[in-house]
Parts: structure tokens; C-alpha cells; sequence
């Protein structure tokens, strides 16, 4: 019965249903807490998608969106594959999450800090970490620039405005799991929790996100979603060796042709190419 209580629902499937239960708050406040570095408070769980001012607008997808004790607007996004301009969209995602959360006529002041997390199954850029942060820096053309210089009118320094990027890149995690973040990888990654855990968030997972603890049409359609996202996995990786095997091929036909195209210029006999490059008559010729 021990091994059944260690298999855990996956982290993609639990914040698009089990964390947005108040009661599952402490899970998602945990995994905040520890990527963000600070204790996160969550309030509630707002609508995670932008409402559209016309039908060309875009939808602001976002797994979850929160607002916590501090009245700032947290943003978790679980991508399973690859998206060709996702930075673009995280990007997109936070000015309008800035700009629904602030009213015409209402002064600068009440734009809200908007923290956007990403949770990526897939490759972005190069690097060999798991885990970047990123957030607006100014400095200046000749020299570092205090912002909050003396005699300076400024009510909030940059970084308690500017929002801050988290990217997770899951799959880079290879890890023994020591601290607190890496134990969250390490769940992120395979869904495994040690029993022993004390990292924010995973000792309250353990109890709440049992795979045999939900009922069974849940855990039926849990599994559909785990199947499709193998499927999807599979096809991707499947197409990126096709690629790789049509690419290679082409390079080996290429230096066979350069090669024969070499040995007809040193006047070698035809018959001797096609022997030693295996490509016939009519494609030396």
C-alpha cells in the first residue's frame, strides 16, 4: 500500500484543478515561496484569462493567476512543448495583466508588480541552468545609477514595480535533491516527494495530491492527460530525429558529391568514381 501512497499527481495537472481549491492554497503558496524567495501569501485565485476588448484581441493564457497578501498579481504558466515565441508571450501576458488590473483615470501609482512563472518541459535558448530570473535594470551610459539618489522624488523603487521573470527549465534539473528548490525540481521533473520532505509546500502535496486518493473519473481523465502529453512528446521527438537522420543523410550525399566532383577534376576514370563514391554514371556526368 506504501508504494501506491508515493505515486503523486503531476504538477501541470494539479494547478490547472486541485490548486485552485482555497484548501490546496498551502501547496501553491509553498512553491512561491521557494522559487520567489519569500514568503507568498495567496488571496485568491483570479479569472486566468484576459477578457477580449475585440475578436482580434488575444486571450492572456496563464495556468493560474493569483493576487497575493501584498496586492501584487503572480502568474504560473505550465508549457509542455515547445512554443517558437514564448518569451514573446510571457511578455505580452504581463503588460496585460498590468493593464487590466489598473483603471483609466486611476494615477500611475496603482499599477500593480506582476511576477510571471514559467514551468517549461521543453528547450528555450541555450544554458545549461534550471532555473533564470529576470527583471528590468537601469544603468547608466557611463556609470551605475542610484535611482533613489538624494533629494530624488521617487515613491517606489524599480524593482517594487518592474515585473519579475522566472523561467523553470524542468528538464535541466539533474540533481541530487538537498535544498528546499531542488526538492521542488525534482518533483516538477518526475512527480517523486521524499517522505522526510520539509520544503514549503511538499509535506501539505504529499497529503493532497495522492494519485489514489482521487476519485476515479478524475483519475481516469489524469491519465488521458498524461497519455496525451506522452503522444505529444513522443511526436515532437520522433520529427526531431527524422530531422536529424534527413539532415545527416543530406550531408553524407553532399561530401559525396564533392568528392567525386574533386576526382573528375583530376581526370579519374568514371568507373573508378562510381566505385568509390557509389553514386552512379549519369550523377558523376
Amino acid at each position: 500500500m506504501e508504494e501506491l501512497q508515493d505515486k503523486y499527481v503531476r504538477f501541470d495537472w494539479a494547478i490547472k484543478r486541485l490548486l485552485r481549491q482555497k484548501a490546496n492554497f498551502d501547496v501553491l503558496e509553498g512553491f512561491l515561496t521557494v522559487f520567489l524567495g519569500e514568503k507568498v501569501t495567496i488571496l485568491e485565485i483570479l479569472e486566468s484569462e484576459s477578457n477580449q476588448l475585440s475578436a482580434e484581441d488575444k486571450f492572456n493564457r496563464v495556468d493560474i493567476k493569483a493576487r497575493n497578501s501584498k496586492d501584487e498579481i503572480i502568474i504560473i504558466e505550465i508549457q509542455n512543448t515547445r512554443e517558437l515565441y514564448y518569451l514573446e508571450r510571457i511578455l505580452y501576458g504581463v503588460a496585460k495583466a498590468i493593464t487590466e488590473h489598473i483603471s483609466l483615470g486611476e494615477t500611475y501609482y496603482k499599477v500593480k508588480k506582476i511576477y510571471s512563472i514559467s514551468v517549461l518541459y521543453f528547450d528555450i535558448g541555450k544554458g545549461n541552468d534550471y532555473l533564470y530570473y529576470g527583471q528590468n535594470h537601469f544603468v547608466g551610459v557611463h556609470l551605475q545609477v542610484n535611482v533613489k539618489e538624494r533629494d530624488a522624488i521617487v515613491s517606489r523603487m524599480p524593482a517594487e514595480i518592474f515585473p519579475e521573470y522566472v523561467l523553470i527549465r524542468v528538464n535541466e534539473f539533474d540533481k541530487v535533491a538537498v535544498t528546499p528548490l531542488e526538492e521542488w525540481m525534482k518533483y516538477l521533473k518526475d512527480g517523486t516527494i521524499r517522505p522526510d520532505t520539509t520544503a514549503p509546500g511538499l509535506s501539505e502535496a504529499r497529503e493532497k495530491l495522492k494519485y489514489f486518493s482521487m476519485p476515479p473519473k478524475e483519475r481516469m481523465a489524469y491519465d488521458e492527460h498524461l497519455s496525451a502529453v506522452m503522444i505529444q512528446n513522443d511526436v515532437l521527438d520522433s520529427a526531431k530525429l527524422e530531422g536529424k537522420i534527413e539532415g545527416r543523410a543530406e550531408g553524407r550525399d553532399e561530401e559525396r558529391f564533392s568528392i567525386a566532383r574533386n576526382m573528375k577534376q583530376l581526370g579519374i576514370p568514371v568507373d573508378v568514381i562510381v566505385k568509390s563514391t557509389g553514386l552512379t554514371s549519369g550523377e558523376i556526368e
